[in-house]
């Protein structure tokens, strides 16, 4: 008897949490953060940037690689900030500030169950958009994918792991969604600065470029560049990229508020 009352429970949470995912999906669409800038806005950089003939001019003092050799690298970290950073912790924040995660409490869903299928969310838009910009940029650009294949799965699902726990961690602290907002948006311009967006990370000064590898996405955007030229990532960018998902993940552990 104990067998058959304590079976169905597994499935039923399965069964929640697939609905709950389908869900949050659905809102993710309708929202404007993730879907026009962690998807459309770096898919439309990539598109101008590889209609710009310069880029694909190779530069002596870079190794004979192209700007554009830089840059897709630079538009992976982008779509991983911007879903970690802004598009995370603003839809968990507004579900705070609305009551939504309080009223999950006392249901059998729990709300537990929106932050696993917020991660999950934005972890298959992050694959699928990560995966498009490699196909457009290899297919209409004649970028390099990675030749270091596997290394370079193993930066992406770090550095989405760094950023996303960042974006946990924003969510946990902060009173409201404009604040998620405001917050993620300030941490987004500087780290994507320090990725080499404006400023390419080879050519940066010998300060800059410290801090660059000491910030998530500088790491980030070094190590795909190591595997884009066929090598393992550097283990420093790892570790750097997994002492942020842990500092980051364990403080927002602790200091998540449900209300």
């Amino acid at each position: 008897m104990s067998v058959s009352t304590t079976a169905p429970a597994p499935t039923s949470g399965v069964s929640a949490l697939r609905r709950l995912t389908a869900t949050e999906f659905t809102l993710f669409l309708r929202e404007r953060v993730g879907p026009i800038w962690g998807i459309g806005f770096p898919m439309g950089l990539l598109i101008i940037f590889g209609s710009i003939p310069v880029f694909h001019r190779p530069i002596k003092e870079l190794g004979g690689l192209t700007e554009m050799d830089l840059y897709v690298p630079i538009l992976v970290g982008f779509v991983l900030a911007m879903l970690g950073l802004n598009a995370l912790p603003l839809a968990l924040a507004a579900y705070r500030e609305r009551g939504v995660l309080r009223r999950l409490r006392t249901t059998p869903v729990g709300p537990v169950r929106v932050l696993v299928a917020q991660l999950i969310v934005n972890a298959t838009v992050a694959v699928v958009t990560v995966a498009l910009i490699l196909a457009v940029a290899r297919l209409a650009y004649h970028v390099t994918l990675p030749r270091q294949f596997v290394g370079f799965i193993v930066a992406a699902l770090l550095a989405a792991a760094a950023l996303m726990c960042i974006g946990l961690f924003l969510a946990a602290v902060v009173p409201s969604a404009r604040s998620a907002q405001a917050i993620g948006t300030a941490l987004f311009f500087p780290m994507m600065f320090f990725a080499g967006l404006w400023l390419p990370i080879a050519q940066m000064p010998s300060v800059l470029r410290h801090i660059s590898h000491a910030t998530p996405l500088g790491a980030a955007v070094q190590a795909f560049g190591d595997t884009a030229q066929g090598h393992w990532p550097h283990p420093m960018n790892l570790v750097t990229l997994a002492a942020y998902t842990v500092a980051f993940g364990l403080a927002a552990t602790k200091m998540f508020r449900w209300e």
